[in-house]
């Protein structure tokens, strides 16, 4: 018998959506026109370009069992307990603030259009319109108040209100990446297809080397198909863009990797660099893309020092296997051992950290930005061409 926390679809064995069922809050054909015509009639609220993020992922499902921006109650459970109140894990608020006077004129029950730049992409029925404690949310989300922190500094520069409740998206915008940007259903109809029973997911920021490779490799000897998942919402500025990153993967996937055993996806979220919180959040996304298992590494969505090496995958040690949903694949840091002459980590490696060529991803920026090449223990060559082209 399957565990509780897997289904059957077809002939694959995925991971059941968190809270049962995958939500789909997105309107096709006549359905999406009306909604598009009612919206021009109702009050506008402008969405950044991250709640914009946030908006696509709750109306295609990956965010299930949310429905729309959260309410208060939703809010406090979350930032308290990682949990919706219903019992969900999530891991992060996923909030719409809206400045103090716009909020001043809006009611529970109120239908208003969310406008992104100068179009109405979804209709969102008001439950609460309330204010919230920015201090209170750094210190349970991010671990700290220091404006250095950029997910810090995001929050304490957003507006003083959230106004929550469920939405519609009508017309999903159109980005460099639609086509990459897979639905969790239409993601979970190709695992089928391919008759994948276990899917591993990967999460990046930033362009793909050799320590990723080796993990996701090791990932693949267990599993039969790797998501490759790289997140193409907002980033920090000096983080390297989407566009290079997933030419990188492209080229790294040609050369390096079995085509039938890996698909290639756009995650479509902001980065908030929430560390631990940030990696349950991730973990659980991709359960809803129907991923069997989550590649976490060191310092999964960290900045700076503000997280301990493996903080993120110690998080785990919190939620029983049944809740979380998703096994985690928890790798410990990798390295090109001269020696050993192939990438090891400590697990494998029994030689000193004289012998070991590793480089961080700060430290390859600066490379880059001196015009000088990764090492090849490093990164690939046709990996370091796609960067050194785009730096130029």
């Amino acid at each position: 018998m399957l565990p509780e926390s897997y289904e059957r679809v077809g002939a694959v064995t995925l991971a059941v959506p968190n809270g049962g069922d995958l939500v789909d809050c997105e309107l096709h054909g006549e359905a999406a026109f009306q909604a598009a015509a009612k919206a021009q009639t109702l009050r506008r609220i402008e969405l950044s370009p991250y709640a914009v993020s946030d908006l696509v992922m709750i109306a295609t499902g990956v965010l299930s069992p949310l429905r729309g921006f959260m309410n208060r109650l939703q809010y406090e459970a979350v930032v308290d307990n990682m949990r919706l109140p219903g019992g969900e894990l999530l891991g992060l608020p996923v909030t719409l603030p809206v400045p103090r006077q716009e909020a001043a004129g809006l009611r529970p029950d109120e239908e208003v259009a969310l406008v992104c730049g100068e179009t109405a992409i979804a209709i969102m029925r008001i439950e609460d319109v309330f204010s919230y404690d920015k201090q209170r949310e750094a210190l349970a989300v991010y671990g700290t108040t220091d404006t250095a922190h950029p997910g810090v500094a995001r929050l304490f520069g957003q507006p003083d209100m959230l106004i929550g409740g469920p939405i519609t998206l009508f017309r999903r915008p159109v980005s460099a990446f639609s086509d990459y940007e897979k639905t969790p259903k239409q993601l979970r109809a190709e695992f089928d297809s391919r008759g994948w029973r276990s899917v591993v997911g990967f999460q990046t920021r930033n362009p793909i080397h050799r320590a990723h490779e080796y993990i996701q490799k090791c990932a693949l000897e267990i599993v039969d198909g790797l998501l490759l998942h790289p997140l193409v919402g907002e980033t920090k500025a000096d983080d390297v863009s989407a566009a290079v990153r997933f030419k990188s993967y492209e080229v790294i996937l040609t050369h390096y990797y079995p085509a039938h055993r890996v698909i290639l996806a756009a995650f479509p979220a902001a980065m908030r660099y929430a560390g631990p919180r940030e990696a349950v959040f991730h973990a659980i996304c991709r359960r809803n893309y129907g991923c069997t298992h989550f590649i976490v590494g060191r310092d999964h969505a960290g900045v700076g020092d503000y997280y301990g090496t493996y903080a993120a995958q110690d998080i785990f040690s919190q939620f029983h296997p049944l809740e979380l949903g998703i096994q985690i694949l928890a790798f410990e840091h990798a390295f090109f051992c001269r020696r050993c002459d192939q990438m090891c980590s400590s697990k494998t490696c029994p030689h000193s950290a004289a012998d070991h060529v590793s480089l961080s991803g700060s430290e390859v920026r600066a490379m880059l930005r001196d015009n000088l090449m990764p090492p090849p223990q490093i990164t690939r060559p046709e990996v370091a061409e796609v960067l050194m082209s785009a730096d130029g």
